[in-house]
């Protein structure tokens, strides 16, 4: 497991969370979701994006965002897509356009989403899938875990971190996931935010 956090990058992270217990805080868990405002989607690289140009068919046409954050269509190349909004490309097209048709009116829409690093929930151990989900509104940890495939039979779900940053500082929260998933202590699930990292570490053997 040790290998897997490191080759990802996240020594700093590993250490964080395993240092101290600190319990999320009980606003953070109990807060209603409609008190949250959702952030912005911003595009981020693999994002397959649909862009309409309306009454110039040949123009509009299905995009995957590359991994350098840049798009190519029929008359453009190369032009930056990733942390804008669908709406913000959509003007960009257009301004782009605007050199070969007059008035262009364009529509982005995006069909499967990957999002921004500050925009997904990373998962890394011993989940049965561990992988980066795209955030999306009112998440919560049970959320994650149905993503992921739940725990591995080696999973201490009981002593997973949620590593969050709180007023620009990295903390890392203590999180039960045994009691939520395998003993289904529904007061044990709590909300993640866009960039939580929820770390499940594996039992000593």
């Amino acid at each position: 497991m040790f290998r897997y956090l490191f080759s990802l990058g996240l020594p700093i992270l590993f250490v964080a969370a395993c240092a101290g217990r600190e319990e999320l805080p009980r606003q953070e868990v109990e807060a209603p979701a409609a008190e949250i405002e959702a952030p912005m989607y911003r595009i981020g690289p693999g994002d397959d994006l649909q862009v309409f140009v309306w009454r110039n068919e040949e123009l509009s046409s299905g995009v995957t965002v590359r991994p350098d954050g840049r798009v190519t269509m029929p008359l453009l190349e190369d032009l930056v897509a990733a942390n804008k909004s669908p709406s913000e490309l959509a003007r960009d097209i257009e301004e782009e356009l605007s050199v070969y048709v007059q008035d262009p009116l364009v529509t982005v829409m995006v069909g499967s989403f990957s999002g921004t690093f500050d925009q997904q929930v990373r998962v890394v151990g011993a989940a049965t899938n561990p992988q980066a989900i795209p955030y999306r509104a009112d998440m919560t940890l049970l959320d994650v875990m149905i993503q992921v495939g739940g725990l591995t039979e080696f999973a201490a779900g009981n002593r997973s971190k949620l590593v969050r940053v709180v007023d620009g500082e990295q903390r890392a929260f203590d999180v039960n996931l045994d009691s939520l998933i395998r003993q289904g202590r529904i007061e044990a699930n709590a909300e993640v935010f866009p960039g939580d990292i929820l770390i499940v570490p594996e039992t000593f053997l």
